[in-house]
């Protein structure tokens, strides 16, 4: 699922080269993928109702195998951005299955599963380079291969059931709108930031005259990995709402560092990686213990239609305003981030005081 998130921004010059679309409308292709994975989420809610974690993610699987498929043998734009709407369905159906299933573990098996979607994120870029010379297409079928094994893994040693009971202050079963709300608001900021980065970086760092921008973009997934990995091996300690908004701090001020002082952009760009990359794995542990968690796949369309939303909107102002405006909206992004967390935290202070 980490190469695919992470394939579209690296490969949007070979889109553009391919299908003729100019510099804003390549980034529909990312914007369809995410419109697909967020249909995903209600779909999933209601599947782990009926049927089991696997059962789900197999379909799943199958769904982004097709679509990924369909965009490497697509002859036409329109094919193309059909396959990257499968494809995100596909993944939004894995993701949400496997992340509510993992959430009720703790912030040990939640950070780490999703330390291997970085993984995948941070082979991506790598990918999409060592494959230019072969054309668009070896990307995706890589990626498709990669499904078909996960899909019998999956099939051959399974995945974790989606705990009927419910967690923390979910067990009252009086839960305000207002909290799911703003876990809601916060996931869906969060995934237009993270996804921001992935596609956008290199973009700046071109306009810079950095060379080999796509080894920085593989080099910020490999921070969000590592970020993943040292919260899962350290972060049971802390609570997850004091380890996100540590987190989100740091984000925040690398991208401010980022716009003042562009020359630092590079290395900037991999602390933030480091930085954001246990929000997602520990705000569902967060959320999972305020909410019943089998509403959690219901929150996560929020954060496929930040996903959706965020690489058009920044590719819009890199087309109006250059490149230097792009990380003046991932600064706009964190701000935003960082207040939506501060605000949850409020709002979930004394269901939280207790434990």
């Amino acid at each position: 699922m980490g190469v695919l998130q992470a394939v579209y921004g690296p490969a949007f010059p070979a889109f553009e080269r391919k299908f003729g679309v100019n510099a804003e409308g390549v980034a529909l292709v990312a914007s369809f993928h995410f419109l697909g994975s967020a249909a995903a989420p209600l779909l999933t809610g209601v599947a782990l109702a009926h049927f089991s974690t696997r059962r789900v993610a197999n379909a799943g699987l199958v769904v982004l195998l097709i679509g990924v498929v369909l965009v490497a043998l697509a002859p036409g734009w329109t094919l193309a951005l059909a396959g990257a709407l499968t494809g995100g369905l596909g993944l939004g159906i894995v993701s949400a299955a496997l992340n509510t299933a993992y959430a009720s573990l703790g912030t040990r098996p939640s950070n780490t599963v999703n330390a291997v979607f970085g993984l995948g994120s941070l082979l991506s870029p790598l990918l999409v380079v060592a494959s230019a010379p072969q054309g668009l297409g070896v990307p995706f079928l890589v990626i498709a291969v990669l499904a078909l094994f996960t899909l019998g893994a999956v099939s051959l040693w399974n995945v974790p059931e989606v705990p009927k009971h419910r967690t923390g202050q979910a067990e009252s079963g009086r839960v305000p709108l207002r909290i799911p709300l703003m876990f809601s608001l916060l996931l869906g900021t969060y995934v237009s930031l993270e996804v921001g980065f992935g596609a956008w970086i290199a973009t700046h760092l071109t306009g810079l005259n950095w060379t080999n921008p796509a080894l920085i973009v593989s080099g910020y997934w490999a921070g969000l990995m590592i970020g993943r990995l040292l919260t899962g091996a350290f972060g049971a300690r802390f609570q997850p709402q004091h380890l996100v908004l540590g987190a989100v701090i740091t984000a925040t001020l690398a991208t401010l560092v980022t716009t003042l002082v562009p020359t630092l952009a590079a290395p900037l760009y991999l602390l933030a990686g480091l930085a954001v990359g246990p929000v997602f794995p520990t705000t569902l542990v967060w959320l999972s213990r305020a909410i019943p968690v089998r509403t959690v796949p219901f929150l996560l369309i929020s954060g496929s239609l930040g996903g959706a939303v965020s690489p058009s909107l920044i590719g819009w102002t890199n087309a109006q305003y250059g490149s230097g405006s792009i990380p003046v909206a991932f600064l706009a992004l964190a701000a935003l981030l960082l207040l939506l967390v501060l605000v949850t935290q409020w709002l979930t202070r004394p269901a939280n005081a207790g434990q």
